[in-house]
């Protein structure tokens, strides 16, 4: 006697197709968290080089402001109160080299806003290679006061 066992194959199909289906759908869902987190993780990369970036901007306009009000007590020094570049700076406990000093006088001295001051920028570092030498011999050296940096 022969038995024969029926096996149904539109049921297996079924389930095959079931599984893919759910295996789909799980990649999908799986790729779409990835792809949020991705994002995520971007945006607080992009917040956080923001905050770089606008505390860095800070930061160099209060270097700038400083600079500019040093370089101001600089050209006081050397004009109204008639110092050589040299002697203010040995005024200011040589914490600043005279070429410090006149890069500062040339901030003190620039035009705001584009305007044309060229001028004074050549005639200070003129002024400063002389003040540079007056410096170095009256110092003792040309590594005197270079602590600025």
């Amino acid at each position: 006697m022969t038995v024969r066992v029926h096996v149904d194959t539109s049921e297996d199909r079924m389930s095959q197709q079931t599984i893919k289906q759910q295996a789909r759908r799980t990649a999908r869902e799986m790729a779409e968290k990835r792809r949020r987190e991705r994002e995520e993780r971007e945006r607080r990369v992009i917040d956080l080089a923001e905050r770089v970036m606008v505390a860095i901007g800070e930061r160099d306009a209060a270097v700038a402001e400083t600079e500019k009000r040093a370089g101001q007590a600089l050209r006081e020094l050397t004009e109204r109160e008639g110092l050589s570049l040299g002697e203010a700076v040995e005024w200011c406990g040589e914490t600043i080299t005279v070429r410090e000093a006149t890069r500062l006088r040339r901030l003190a001295g620039e035009p705001q806003a584009g305007d044309d001051g060229e001028q004074d920028s050549d005639r200070d570092g003129a002024q400063g290679g002389d003040d540079a030498a007056l410096a170095a011999a009256g110092s003792g050296g040309a590594g005197a006061g270079s602590s600025a940096g």
